[in-house]
């Protein structure tokens, strides 16, 4: 699975080797960690970007990027928790991070579509969901206005719209913002993981497998933390979520996204031949169904009935965060320490979250910190999260225990093509799986906090249940919050 995004000649860049110095190393290189790294080599600091695979191969090169203020139910969903202050908090650093984002886009060649956000709803649940959005979003100054026929295929209870919205290609934004980085005297590696992060006397030094970066600062800047201090892993649910290209006679003049379960998004891209028709969704708990395939199945399915989709060009997924609190968290890692700093949570609205967060680091390292507002990685609002928070955590309790006993229930085999299994072997469990022929055989236990991986049918992973951590056939690192990979077992 390639998304469409990713399907193109990339720019190759080294792995770093030895030992290098600067004034901030960023952990990362996505849409979080670039924008970051632009913003602040922009201020004068030196800075240097570690990356565990390829610049945008986790998150950022495989969402719909839609760069929106309106964004399907979350304002209703921040207004339900929090006062009426935060929500306009939360949409001023959105309009701040777009207005950054789309500058950037139109001063460096990157092609920036104007188009209209909107969301809708085909059950009477989604309406007064979408209602409640379209208040909420009126209380905090948005121009939204509600629309009985927002221009889709099927039937519908009616929208709310917000123009003047924008979309990308994702990939062309992270290439554009590692050239202007390079060119500014920043430095980007990939190939690199952070295994370890410790103190020294005048900062932080980050640790890959072939060489360090001792920093001033060190920002981490992957969609889950690979640091565990802080918890964030306890504080945010890993989704992950399935989307398509596909040859359609109909193509949308605006981005779609559903207020009803299971989400739904919609928005047009342009493909060799003409436009394409881009759908996604149907999400889940990371490693927590029977069959992904399936989800991506159902998705396929809808496309073609729904939208009049014809032939498949790409298929792809991806993963983000949900907060407990439905706030990102921007910041210190731990209260009060600027040099260890974060930016994570944005459930699946990075393209506005990311670059508002860059400018809070970057103000925030430069000495001109501004109050964080709604973006802020520790705050009294946070408790709010609390129950949600606890409900995660009770159910990662109980896919631990059921990861380890079913492990027990089989023993070792050898898969089928493109199978997996988890089994056990003289005690421990085992994850053995063919994928082009080949048979690995691995730990099944996640080196994170040792939850037993299953086996993600549609991307032939290995994804843990607890935290979201996945790892290829083989057992190395896709997405974190681990940084160490699945051991071999002979």
């Amino acid at each position: 699975m390639t998304s469409l995004w990713l399907d193109r000649a990339r720019p190759v860049r080294p792995a770093l080797d030895g030992e290098t110095t600067c004034d901030v190393v960023v952990v990362g290189a996505g849409i979080t960690g670039l924008t970051t790294a632009v913003r602040m080599a922009g201020a004068g600091l030196s800075v240097v970007v570690l990356e565990g695979r390829t610049a945008g191969a986790a998150t950022t090169g495989n969402t719909t990027a839609k760069v929106s203020l309106l964004q399907g139910t979350k304002l209703r969903r921040i207004r339900r928790a929090h006062p009426l202050a935060l929500v306009e908090s939360y949409v001023e650093a959105n309009r701040r991070g777009q207005e950054w984002l789309v500058d950037f886009c139109r001063s460096h060649g990157v092609l920036v579509e104007e188009q209209p956000a909107v969301t809708y709803a085909t059950t009477r649940v989604g309406e007064l969901r979408v209602r409640a959005e379209l208040e909420v979003a009126r209380q905090v100054g948005l121009a939204a206005e509600w629309t009985d026929d927002p221009g889709l295929p099927f039937a519908v209870r009616g929208a709310v719209r917000l123009a003047d919205q924008f979309q990308l290609h994702p990939v062309e934004l992270v290439d554009a913002l590692a050239d202007d980085l390079e060119t500014g005297g920043g430095r980007l590696f990939e190939h690199s993981r952070v295994h370890d992060v410790s103190r020294t006397s005048s900062g932080v030094r980050a640790e890959t497998g072939t060489g360090t970066v001792t920093a001033r600062h060190l920002v981490v800047a992957t969609s889950m933390p690979v640091l565990d201090r802080g918890a964030f892993f306890a504080r945010q649910v890993p989704q992950r979520s399935y989307a398509a290209a596909l040859r359609s006679g109909w193509v949308p003049d605006a981005m779609y996204l559903s207020a009803d379960s299971p989400s739904r998004s919609i928005r047009r891209a342009a493909g060799p031949d003409g436009p394409l028709l881009l759908v996604g969704g149907h999400g889940h708990v990371t490693g927590r169904v029977p069959s992904e395939a399936q989800h991506l199945a159902d998705l396929l399915d809808w496309a073609r009935s729904e939208l009049g989709g014809t032939e498949v060009t790409h298929t792809w997924s991806a993963q983000d965060h949900g907060p407990a609190a439905e706030l990102p968290y921007v910041g210190p890692l731990l209260p009060g320490d600027d040099q260890l700093l974060v930016a994570t949570g944005f459930d699946k609205w990075g393209f506005t979250n990311a670059p508002a967060a860059a400018g809070l680091l970057t103000a925030r390292v430069t000495g001109r910190a501004r109050d964080a507002g709604a973006l802020e990685s520790w705050s009294p609002w946070e408790a709010t999260g609390l129950p949600k928070a606890l409900a995660a955590n009770g159910s990662v309790g109980l896919r631990m225990a059921q990861g380890w006993l079913r492990a027990y229930t089989r023993t070792d085999a050898c898969p089928a093509e493109g199978s997996g299994v988890v089994g056990h072997d003289a005690g421990r469990p085992v994850a053995t799986c063919t994928v082009d022929g080949v048979t690995h055989r691995v730990s099944a236990v996640c080196p994170h906090l040792y939850g037993v991986v299953s086996w993600n049918d549609a991307e032939k992973s290995w994804d843990c249940p607890l935290h979201g951590s996945r790892f290829a056939p083989d057992g190395s690192v896709l997405e974190g919050p681990t940084t160490e990979p699945l051991a071999p077992r002979a």
